[in-house]
């Protein structure tokens, strides 16, 4: 058998240590000049501590035909990262060590060791998800960061940020609430929030209809409900409400209008149901082409890039409400249901013409 360049009796080509019979996979040749099987070799001459090695050879503490007794701890490994000190400014900000490729973290352009790289106070290992950069210039895990720069009060946090020292029932009436005064800081005419005239900083901006509110500010005027860009309804009265108040206040009312919170107006005599239309007058051209009035986004209905209120959205002639599949738009710049604008301006004549709309007679 061939081995360095030495010749060996089959016999003799075994472990130097645990006599196994060696062959080309599994042969290990020591700096001792001696031939060793892998976990023999990796015992007497490969990296020792915690995490290094694999499979059973790293878990066994045998020595030559016996095994091995701890009294203490086994010793753990841990590189010096301090050993090689870098420029200041330059390396490690938890050591101070020189960073090489292999071991480099980064974090908001700071370099750590990996073995650096965890939070200030608990030590937990971290990643890129867990990081958090801190106006102290550490890192810290997201519990730590929340406890220590993260707001107080009722209300914030959750169960991992809560106190230490919470052991089974607490009394919360006596707990201060967090009330954040939106008008400590009063902004110019017209540039503030229409709600508070308070400035408005962009982490609590809302855009509404080209005017900034606070987040808080932005709700209903009338029941104070939070508003979103769906349930939003911008108003005459220039407040912001949502769909139902603004449906009770400024849609139209009557039998069949609207849903369930725009019936309160009906009294049950149908001759004093009437609709309100809108009494703000637009400028010519801009207005509802029915009734003149200004049209708000809320109520408005598109037609041959004309606005018209949903409640003037009708015929002309028999006051049937119109959608987009009815529609039609006629000569005289006003709109019809399909059977009236046949009446008026459909051909006329025995065999024009289908259906029922057909058989009226013809002034």
């Amino acid at each position: 058998m061939l081995a360095r360049g030495k010749a060996w009796h089959k016999t003799c080509y075994k472990c130097n240590e645990c006599n196994k019979r060696l062959d080309s996979t599994n042969t290990c040749e020591g700096p001792d000049s001696e031939i060793y099987c892998k976990m023999c070799y990796g015992k007497n001459f490969g990296p020792k501590g915690y995490g290094f090695g694999g499979g059973a050879g790293a878990l066994k503490s045998d020595t030559e035909f016996g095994r091995e007794s701890y009294d203490g701890a086994r010793a753990v490994l841990r590189p010096d990262t301090k050993c090689i000190l870098a420029p200041e400014g330059q390396g490690c900000p938890r050591c101070g060590g020189v960073v090489y490729e292999a071991e480099k973290m980064l974090a908001k352009d700071r370099v750590f060791h990996k073995g650096c790289f965890n939070c200030h106070d608990c030590h937990r290992p971290l990643d890129s998800v867990l990081a958090c950069d801190a106006p102290d210039k550490d890192v810290y895990c997201k519990a730590c960061y929340g406890k220590r720069f993260g707001p107080k009060g009722f209300g914030y946090g959750n169960a991992i940020v809560a106190p230490d020292a919470f052991n089974g029932y607490e009394d919360f009436s006596n707990r201060p609430t967090l009330i954040i005064d939106t008008t400590s800081i009063m902004a110019k005419d017209g540039e503030g929030c229409p709600r508070c005239k308070g400035v408005v900083f962009e982490a609590e901006k809302i855009l509404a209809k080209g005017q900034n509110w606070h987040k808080r500010c932005f709700s209903c005027s009338k029941c104070h409900r939070p508003l979103d860009s769906i349930s939003a309804c911008d108003a005459p009265d220039r407040e912001i409400y949502c769909k139902a108040c603004y449906a009770k206040d400024f849609g139209p009312k009557g039998f069949g209008f609207g849903h369930t919170p725009t019936l309160v107006s009906v009294t049950g005599d149908i001759d004093h149901l009437h609709l309100s239309m809108p009494t703000g007058v637009a400028p010519k051209g801009e207005g509802c082409p029915r009734c003149n009035a200004v049209v708000y986004a809320a109520e408005q209905m598109v037609c041959r890039n004309r606005l018209w209120h949903k409640c003037c959205f009708n015929c002309a002639d028999c006051h049937r409400t119109l959608d987009a599949q009815n529609l039609c738009d006629a000569p005289d710049l006003e709109i019809y249901c399909t059977p009236c604008y046949r009446k008026k301006f459909g051909t006329h004549g025995f065999g024009y013409g289908m259906g029922a709309g057909t058989l009226l007679s013809f002034q």
